[in-house]
Order: C-alpha cells, then sequence, then structure tokens
C-alpha cells in the first residue's frame, strides 16, 4: 500500500453550531473528518451521536473516520457503518471480542478500525493486526480534546509498524491526540500514516491552509516529498 498521509481533522475542535460549514471548510483539503463519538460512561466526556453523523452524511461526501469512545461498541458501532462511516474505530479496553467486531464492521460497508488508549499496551493487539484496517494509537488520554502530545507513545506505533511490515500487512496507522505542525514530524517518522488534527486545523485562521501545511511536513518525514 503507498503509504500516503491521511489527514482527518477532528470536528471536536469545530464550532458545533456551524457544524456543517465546519465540514465544507476542510473539503478538499482532508482526506477524513474525524468524529469523536464519547458517551459519558467510557470516557467522562459526551459529545455528538449517531443522528449527528447520519444529518451530517447528507451534507458532505468527505469520508467519516468514526471514533467510538463509548461503551459496548458491540451494540452500537455497526449502526455509524450503516450510516455511510468509511471507516469506524472502536476501543479494545470497550470490547470483548474485536475480531468479531471488525468483521461485523466489514460485512456492513466500513473500514474496521482498533483503538488503544494511553494507558494500555500494544502487545497483546498486535495477532489482531490482519483482521484490522486501522489501528489507532491515542497519543493522549482518550476523551478530551487539547491535551498535550505525548512523545513516548509513539513505541506503540513503531511496534505497530513493525509487525505490519514483518506481515506484509496493509493496515492504516492513525494517531490521535495533540498532532500538530511541531509534533506531527515525530509521529510520521515512528510509522503512522494516519493524523487525527483538531486545535491545529479548527484553531487556525484557515483551516485548509494548516492541513496543507500537516501533510507536507508528514509527507516529507516519510520520504514522499
Amino acid at each position: 500500500m503507498e503509504r500516503s498521509p491521511i489527514i482527518a481533522p477532528s470536528i471536536l475542535a469545530s464550532d458545533f453550531s456551524r457544524l456543517a460549514e465546519e465540514v465544507h471548510a476542510i473539503e478538499g483539503a482532508a482526506d477524513w473528518a474525524h468524529v469523536d463519538v464519547m458517551d459519558n460512561h467510557f470516557v467522562p466526556n459526551l459529545t455528538i451521536g449517531l443522528p449527528v453523523v447520519q444529518s451530517l452524511r447528507k451534507a458532505t461526501s468527505i469520508p467519516f473516520d468514526v471514533h467510538l469512545m463509548i461503551t459496548d461498541p458491540q451494540r452500537w458501532a455497526p449502526a455509524y457503518a450503516e450510516a455511510g462511516a468509511y471507516n469506524v474505530t472502536f476501543h479494545a479496553e470497550a470490547c470483548d471480542d474485536p475480531v468479531a467486531l471488525a468483521k461485523t464492521l466489514r460485512a456492513a460497508g466500513a473500514k474496521a478500525g482498533l483503538a488503544i488508549d494511553r494507558d494500555t499496551p500494544v502487545e497483546p493487539y498486535l495477532e489482531l493486526l490482519p483482521y484490522l484496517d486501522t489501528v489507532l494509537i491515542m497519543t493522549i488520554k482518550a476523551g478530551f480534546g487539547g491535551q498535550a502530545f505525548m512523545p513516548e507513545l509513539l513505541d506503540k506505533v513503531r511496534d505497530v509498524r513493525r509487525r505490519a511490515e514483518v506481515n506484509q500487512l496493509e493496515i492504516r496507522i492513525e494517531v490521535d491526540g495533540g498532532i500538530a505542525a511541531d509534533t506531527i514530524e515525530q509521529a510520521a517518522e515512528a510509522g503512522a500514516d494516519a493524523f487525527v488534527a483538531g486545535t491545529a486545523v479548527y484553531g487556525a485562521a484557515d483551516p485548509a491552509e494548516a492541513i496543507r501545511k500537516l501533510r507536507a511536513l508528514a509527507a516529507a518525514r516519510m520520504g514522499l516529498a
């Protein structure tokens, strides 16, 4: 797989009163729109849910990268795939049978992703990589935007990249948390090829230009520039 960088702005950092407009602002620049679904159970915060995703899907053609920070993803995740999400990622800590859920998501027409939170070791999940399309490594603690990037968590990215290369797997390695112009190169060098950026995009005067700059930085470090 050609590992061109994927930039996925997180709409969690956008103005929710203008959500469709905020997504339109990244069209043509971003690869995915990252949609953080939080349930006030798995994580303390509460954000958007399925009805918002269904409505927003009608307003834009940009692929949705849905990140479920919720309990019982087996119950809820398939509906996001059916709503038209391109990629649906659920947390390892919340799922008893990740392989079964990944198969369900793929059958529903979505890519299947597994998220690993800050305090969770990645090693127990390396054997599951053949069943996944995306592994999302949290570079903060899941649940809140605006936290500082934790470079020590990139060792997990390196572990996943090594295993993927040894087994010649086509899998995206995504990083989420504190990704900005001063951190994206570290993540790319570690082996990430998909990057969630919230404040770095939606806090910029020109979100599309911010995305282009992030992509250029990642591509250069990945040897693609």
